[in-house]
């Protein structure tokens, strides 16, 4: 299976998806929209990652409304999707959902609490009922029309399900190098300078990363699965031409 993983400035690189599909024998095919470089084409599934910017910024970074239109046609054909923190607003955003500030910033180690429905999705239901998730944004997503709600916190919305698109507003990608070089960064951040984060940032990190990553890798893994499944036939059929 091929993979996409949309990447973008402040984001970091794939993280745990690269380490998760390379294990699984998958192509992982890593796009900076940012960069004016060429998108890959024939993907048999899309992840889409977070970064320094959100939706509200489409008028002076036009390509994010690339992005839209590519998750816009992915919802269209069925295509499996992963949309993690910006990338879970960007898929909102496609499937006609308003994106807007959260009532608070949502920066480190929060509590997330799986929906009755998440307990049966094949993502969601893969993770505990409640967990500690590692967070940074301050903004959130409506759920689409006709999107399952997966998990929540006290502040938004934290997962959904829409056909065969997931969106999740925590980070199951994130490596201790990704986690350095955000806190490194934290001054581009207004929302994480005004809370002080960079003070206390690394002092739970050696705690609490490892069983994050834990939940990330079992993440990342029940959606290669299920991205696989939906797109069997079609892989088949590739396999099958003359």
């Amino acid at each position: 299976m091929r993979i996409l993983s949309v990447l973008h400035p402040g984001g970091g690189h794939s993280g745990l998806l690269r380490e998760r599909a390379v294990s699984a024998g998958h192509e992982l095919l890593e796009w900076r929209a940012a960069d004016g470089s060429e998108r890959p084409v024939d993907a048999d599934a899309i992840a889409v990652f977070g970064g320094g910017m959100n939706v509200a910024d489409t008028d002076r970074l036009p390509w994010l409304e690339d992005e839209i239109e590519l998750l816009r046609a992915a919802l269209e054909d069925g295509t499996p999707v992963l949309g993690v923190c910006l990338g879970s607003q960007l898929l909102a955003a496609a499937a006609g959902a308003e994106v807007r500030r959260a009532e608070r910033p949502e920066i480190g180690w929060f509590e997330v609490e799986r929906t009755e429905a998440g307990a049966a999705d094949p993502l969601l239901g893969a993770l505990p009922e409640r967990f500690t998730a590692y967070q940074w944004h301050s903004w959130a997503f409506a759920l689409p029309g006709g999107a399952v709600e997966l998990a929540r916190s006290p502040v938004c919305p934290q997962a959904y399900v829409l056909g065969s698109a997931w969106g999740v507003q925590f980070h199951p990608e994130v490596t201790g190098d990704i986690l350095d070089a955000w806190i490194a960064d934290v001054a581009s951040d207004p929302d994480a300078l005004a809370q002080d984060y960079a003070a206390t940032a690394r002092f739970e990190l050696p705690a609490r990363l490892a069983a994050w990553n834990a939940l990330g890798r079992t993440l990342f893994d029940a959606w290669l699965a299920a991205a696989a499944r939906v797109t069997a036939p079609a892989r088949a059929a590739r396999r099958a031409r003359p």
